[in-house]
């Protein structure tokens, strides 16, 4: 009987054809589909309520609705800001290991966060599965984040259950985030991939993401009304290490590589840096826009939409960093304190221009320091360590400056004759 019905509202498909091949394309996906043989009732609904809104059944793309000069402002001013790292945090990760990615809408299908790995986010891009582009039945089809808003339930989206045609090597799950005074839908959570999201543990995963948000908002207006404790400055530590320290709430995080350049980089530029800018300074070669983008989004959550600002890209707040913490010691003179904090190059194993250029400054500088200092001892210091026990320069100097009969005499003399043999050699 449901294929019979449905069978008999074949017509909805084909209102729209504008030309005969057009007509043939709608019906090979009608047979396709499995709408003869039938369909689960809420897609099939879905699909009469795209094909009396317009949407084309080869559409290749959804509409962007808000334009990127002003979605950063209107998402950071969005409930949902509050609590996306958190959904990135739960499910965002586990979408990134499945090859999918973790979308994050407002009420209205308009998608304010798309975060993955950077060669599925270029797929999602051919359809428009992208920051700022409207996902709303009425504007892309039937699609998981659309049918959930419109239906006010969690719903799975399999592949050939999506109206346009270009979604469906797609399947997505989503769920609605409510308002948890009023009940109102603030917006969506979606995860959108292959094969792994067909499953029921996935939509399982999604309804439990929207329902921990509604649990994090409300504890949130809980304690709205308490005043908020002094902040501990976050602090940064990258001084001969491999990747950058960030200590922020009493927790401590480890950084990737490239968060950890990006990190250096946007603390050395406190006015903030665009995407194309901190491109340039990552790495001379062509990166990505699209990269650059889903690093950042990454990096955001990880810090919190408090600690990090976009448009342009900026640490906010005052921030405790060790290399600057050493060129600050350096500038006022205090040079033994300055030793006594550089624990090494900066991010050593880096090698991003900018990082780079910022790590051969502050040695130079604090060097230069040292060697200008007349202060054996000091100088001593340098060369205990393991970036200045080669250097030539500063054994002549502690030669010159050390008193007859001195054991800094002697061993100065001894690495300053080895090395310029060496180096004649």
């Amino acid at each position: 009987m449901l294929a019979y019905r449905v069978a008999i509202d074949a017509p909805f498909v084909f209102r729209y054809a504008e030309d005969l091949r057009a007509m043939r394309h709608a019906h090979e996906r009608f047979l396709s589909s499995g709408l003869v043989s039938g369909v689960r009732d809420l897609v099939a609904a879905s699909w009469r309520r795209s094909a009396d809104a317009g949407v084309p059944v080869d559409a290749p793309a959804a509409p962007v609705a808000v334009p990127a000069d002003e979605l950063v402002e209107y998402r950071d001013a969005h409930p949902l800001a509050r609590v996306f790292p958190l959904l990135y945090d739960v499910l965002g990760r586990a979408a990134e290991e499945c090859d999918s990615v973790l979308a994050v809408g407002d009420a209205r299908g308009r998608l304010l966060w798309v975060s993955g790995r950077p060669g599925v986010l270029r797929r999602a891009e051919r359809i428009n599965f992208t920051e700022g582009a409207a996902w709303d039945e009425a504007s892309a089809g039937t699609n998981a984040p659309g049918t959930a808003l419109r239906l006010d339930a969690p719903v799975q989206i399999l592949a050939a259950e999506h109206f346009a045609r270009p979604v469906q090597q797609w399947t997505c799950a989503a769920a609605p985030i409510h308002d948890p005074l009023t009940q109102a839908v603030l917006g969506v959570v979606d995860v959108t991939g292959g094969d792994d999201i067909a499953t029921p543990q996935a939509l399982a995963m999604v309804r439990a993401a929207a329902r921990m948000a509604e649990a994090e908002l409300g504890r949130l207006i809980a304690v709205r009304a308490v005043p908020p404790p002094a902040i501990e400055r976050p602090a940064f530590s990258a001084l001969g290490r491999p990747d950058c320290l960030v200590e922020v709430g009493g927790r401590s995080r480890r950084l990737s590589p490239r968060h950890s350049e990006i990190a250096v980089l946007l603390v050395d530029h406190p006015n903030g840096l665009s995407g194309d800018q901190l491109a340039v300074e990552l790495h001379r070669d062509d990166v990505r826009g699209s990269t650059m983008r889903a690093e950042l989004t990454r990096l955001r959550a990880l810090l919190g939409p408090e600690l990090l600002d976009s448009r342009p890209y900026r640490l906010r707040g005052e921030l405790r960093c060790d290399w600057v913490s050493v060129e600050r010691a350096v500038a006022d003179g205090r040079i033994a304190d300055a030793l006594r904090a550089y624990r090494g190059p900066l991010l050593p194993q880096s090698d991003a221009p900018g990082v780079v250029a910022r790590r051969d400054r502050l040695e130079l500088r604090l060097r230069a320091a040292v060697l200008t200092s007349n202060d054996p001892d000091l100088m001593a210091a340098w060369t205990r360590t393991r970036w200045g026990a080669d250097d030539l320069e500063m054994w002549q100097r502690q030669l010159q400056l050390a008193a007859p009969g001195s054991p800094l005499r002697a061993v100065a003399e001894a690495e300053a004759a080895r090395l310029d043999k060496e180096l004649g050699a």
